[in-house]
């Protein structure tokens, strides 16, 4: 059963639910398989680029690509740990833009792009998710 199913067998306050959580899903599945699959090819040689790449940086975003793609499956099944996993993903992504942006001299222009656009994803998904869990905290309660 999916988001659209469950949506289908119950009167929910918040009218589009189930096309939010499924925007929501694909959003997350899409930035996290791009950071798998454009990550992946850096870490391999597959990708050269012509600025300075920070390995760290994109190991992490291969990481949070998988983590992407786990919480995507999340949103998708109303998992109610779903919005922790956006949350801490929204969260990290805003710390690594942070420090990337003030902190860190050697970093490409091209990193603070990319990293500005995932949070900005996230931040998209987290809004179409809100309330999400105050509707299942209201349903079990």
């Amino acid at each position: 059963m999916t988001i659209l199913d469950s949506n289908k067998n119950k009167k929910s306050p918040f009218p589009w639910e189930g096309f939010r959580m499924g925007i929501a899903a694909i959003l997350a599945l899409f930035i996290g398989v791009m950071s798998v699959i454009s990550g992946s090819k850096v870490l391999l040689g597959f990708d050269l680029k012509n600025y300075n790449v920070l390995n760290w940086l994109v190991m992490y975003n291969v990481l949070f690509g998988v983590l992407s793609i786990a919480a995507s499956y999340l949103i998708w099944k109303s998992n109610l740990q779903a919005k922790k996993a956006i949350v801490f993903i929204l969260s990290a992504h805003t710390i690594i833009a942070l420090y990337l942006y003030l902190f860190n001299e050697t970093v490409a222009t091209e990193s603070i792009k990319a990293m500005g656009f995932r949070v900005s994803i996230w931040i998209i998904i987290f809004l179409l998710t809100i309330k999400m869990n105050s509707n299942h905290k209201k349903q079990t309660t």
